[in-house]
């Protein structure tokens, strides 16, 4: 008898045999394992993500601790319809400030915000029709080319009036930042 000199033949395991057709596990193309439904998943969570971030934007400027808009702080300004229709609203900063020559040094205290107004220079008259200001302190205001500001309601006891001068030696850096070029705003809403 005579023996086979073939050597013997091992069938390979079924993980290293090719696949026909190219789909599947192995050596396929790995975009097809990317299917619709990972897609929608994925959009899904990119709609609901701009959803959620627009209702926490939204949200945020009706909560009483946000005045960042203009609107908040017109509605919580004294007497916000005469502010609105003779002046501007405003934050007021209530703050003491304490210097040492003897080391040179300078404090500062918490400062307090308050809502407040500052009225226009033609209309003071409102300040006087309620006796809230006299003739000299009108004319000591108006040589100095200043104007009042007012805390507190005008019909109330608790008002305080200040005349107060507008500086704009260091601009606004809000309308004209560093580098940019100058935004020209209306003169006529600058000046009170």
């Amino acid at each position: 008898m005579k023996r086979s000199t073939r050597p013997p033949r091992y069938d390979r395991p079924p993980s290293s045999r090719p696949s026909k057709g190219g789909g599947g596990g192995g050596g396929g193309n790995p975009l097809s394992s990317f299917n619709y439904a990972t897609a929608a998943l994925l959009a899904a969570v990119f709609v609901l993500g701009i959803g959620v971030g627009l209702s926490l934007s939204l949200s945020s400027s009706n909560n009483a601790v946000n005045v960042a808009s203009r609107e908040v702080i017109d509605r919580r300004a004294p007497n916000p319809d005469i502010c609105q229709q003779f002046g501007a609203s405003a934050i007021v900063s209530d703050m003491r400030v304490f210097i040492t020559l003897n080391p040179f040094s300078v404090y500062v205290s918490q400062p307090k915000m308050t809502p407040g107004c500052v009225l226009r220079r033609n209309n003071w008259s409102i300040l006087e029709t309620r006796n809230l200001v006299n003739r000299e302190q009108v004319k000591d205001c108006k040589n100095r080319m200043n104007t009042f500001g007012f805390t507190g309601t005008l019909d109330g006891g608790a008002t305080n009036i200040s005349c107060i001068y507008q500086n704009d030696a260091a601009g606004n850096l809000f309308l004209n930042p560093p580098g940019s070029a100058e935004i020209n705003s209306p003169r006529e809403s600058e000046n009170f």
